[in-house]
């Protein structure tokens, strides 16, 4: 492989992990009103009628709050104790 090739490679290779970062800063804590709360990877549209609560991922709840995680996969909320995937 010549140099020329070798710097694209790097080039390519450092992009790539600067963007992989930048993706997990986009993470989400979503929380509903009654205290169920989930990672999710990206921003989504929730049904308004939900009432849900978003937060930056280094959110935490203070002591004595009434939160509990309930981490799910694929994309949804939770509503009534239940996952509704949407």
């Amino acid at each position: 492989m010549n140099p020329r090739a070798k710097l694209v490679v790097l080039a390519s290779a450092g992009l790539a992990i600067v963007g992989m970062s930048s993706l997990s800063a986009s993470a989400r804590i979503i929380c509903n009103e009654d205290g169920d709360c989930w990672h999710a990877p990206g921003e989504y549209a929730y049904p308004p009628a939900v009432h849900l609560f978003v937060h930056p991922d280094d959110w935490r709840w203070r002591e004595g709050e009434h939160y509990a995680w309930k981490e799910h996969q694929g994309r949804g909320y939770w509503h009534g104790g239940e996952w509704r995937a949407f």
